[in-house]
């Protein structure tokens, strides 16, 4: 489905790209097994801070789909406009984060980013200091779980701009 939509000020803004594949309708006991894993990763974790992990892997992944869904929960959630917009540039702002909400960030980029092939033991070792241990692996596992969404949405080009907070699936 392509749809267009007007601004007032420049003209119409351009199509939305169509998805290529509806994956959750061909695949649908791998989409029930993901929906049972995101349920199950964010077991223990603050809410505000899984969304903000959820948020910074798809800014990382280049999400579309999972920015418009994790930044509306986010909000939803209570998070401030504020914290969301500055996330992407978090190393120059990081006056608006918890020592802990940053230790999360860090350990999302170094799970995410996996360039150079492990996770540094410095960027573990803080966030292992300010989590207990089930606490941080709910977390991995948290981390683990956008970054395999973001793989879908991005592969599939599922189109933002649809979802609203509390609808799943």
């Amino acid at each position: 489905m392509t749809t267009t939509t007007e601004d007032t000020t420049t003209g119409a803004y351009a199509p939305e790209q169509p998805a290529r594949l509806n994956w959750s309708e061909h695949a649908p006991e791998v989409y029930k097994a993901m929906l049972r894993l995101d349920t199950a990763a964010r077991r223990g974790l603050d809410p505000k801070l899984y969304e903000l992990v959820k948020i910074r892997a798809s800014q990382l992944n280049h999400c579309a789909f999972c920015l418009d869904m994790h930044t509306k929960d986010a909000l939803a959630a209570g998070e401030s406009v504020e914290r969301i917009v500055q996330l992407g540039a978090w190393e120059e702002s990081r006056h608006f984060y918890t020592e802990k909400e940053l230790a999360a960030i860090e350990l999302t980029e170094a799970v995410t980013v996996l360039t150079d092939g492990f996770v540094p033991d410095a960027v573990y070792g803080r966030a292992a200091a300010l989590f207990e241990e089930a606490e941080l692996a709910q977390l991995v596992s948290a981390i683990a779980v956008i970054n395999t969404w973001n793989r879908f949405g991005v592969t599939f080009r599922m189109a933002p701009g649809h979802y609203h907070p509390g609808q799943h699936g």
